[in-house]
């Protein structure tokens, strides 16, 4: 059974807890949490065995939401438990195994969950930034539909496609701002590995499941850079909209005015998207327990792309 395969079973075989009702839909959560997945260090670091880019967290702080870490190589069942407290799933970008990595599991296992719950009337969102955007495409289709692309430590601007303009993502952005995202490059782009349309369309999984928003070019191959899915609260871009506003270790990553527009009304959507979610932790201390408050990011050495770092240190279980 591949792994779409085990996603359908999942979702057509699970029930939705007793406690869970579908939310009317003029009910907003204004203290939202969201999960931001870490992901496994390669090297051995003083500081821990994981991290979160710090960049992630404060694009998310800034549109209104609190952030948890998730922790990699955990129990199912713990995160199962974190899924029912929090109000959306943040897959970040990063360099981990698609197929192998805690990163991985971990993100298959909200994917389920997150489905499971749509499917039940529970709104549950799921961002993919780079990495994140890879690991949904994965998921998704069961396997690596990724090719290789010249796509590292360019800033672009973006391809509209004609469903862009009536998407959820897009369909609120001012006017002016999607023209200087069609027609400036501020679009930070730092990935080796992309979707390329052509081995898109021709996987039925992912054409049922996704819409295509915009693309790009590295010359020769057209790759996706915005999707969203067709029935569920799941988006992505491959591209990096909290760089602009937080990151500054790289020539490359625009700062102008529309850049930093956009990173914040991507945040703000994916944020508006965690309000009609209403998880939360059983108790106000179990809650501060898991924020990210209780941990200090670190600043980095000037050879890294991120400026600061949480690092955590995690037993594999």
């Amino acid at each position: 059974m591949t792994d779409s395969q085990r996603v359908k079973h999942f979702v057509l075989h699970s029930a939705a807890p007793a406690d869970v009702p579908p939310q009317p839909q003029n009910r907003r959560n204004d203290r939202p949490i969201i999960g931001i997945l870490a992901q496994e260090i390669k090297k051995p670091n003083p500081h821990g065995n994981s991290y979160i880019a710090a960049s992630y967290v404060k694009s998310l702080e800034s549109a209104g939401a609190r952030v948890v870490p998730v922790m990699v190589n955990q129990p199912e069942e713990d995160y199962r438990q974190l899924f029912h407290s929090i109000n959306g799933m943040f897959l970040p970008g990063g360099a981990a195994n698609l197929m192998t990595s805690g990163y991985a599991k971990a993100a298959n296992i909200f994917y389920r969950l997150a489905l499971e719950a749509n499917d039940q009337g529970d709104y549950f969102p799921i961002w993919g930034t780079c990495l994140g955007f890879q690991q949904l495409l994965v998921i998704t289709s069961g396997q690596n539909l990724l090719c290789r692309t010249n796509s590292t430590g360019i800033s672009l601007p973006l391809e509209f496609r004609p469903d862009a303009k009536h998407s959820k993502l897009f369909k609120d952005f001012p006017p002016e701002l999607m023209t200087s995202l069609a027609s400036e490059n501020i679009t930070a782009n730092y990935h080796k590995w992309s979707m390329s349309v052509e081995n898109f369309n021709k996987n039925e999984e992912l054409r049922k499941f996704y819409k295509i928003l915009t693309t790009n070019m590295d010359g020769n191959t057209e790759y996706i850079s915005t999707m969203e899915a067709y029935n569920y609260p799941v988006y992505a871009t491959q591209w990096h909209p909290e760089k602009s506003a937080f990151e500054w270790r790289r020539s490359y990553y625009p700062h102008t005015p529309s850049a930093i527009k956009t990173a914040f009304y991507m945040a703000d959507f994916l944020v508006n998207e965690a309000k009609k979610n209403f998880h939360s932790f059983a108790t106000k201390e179990e809650e501060e327990k898991h924020l990210i408050y209780n941990h200090i990011p670190i600043f980095t050495d000037l050879s890294k792309c991120f400026l600061q770092k949480y690092f955590f240190t995690t037993v594999k279980q």
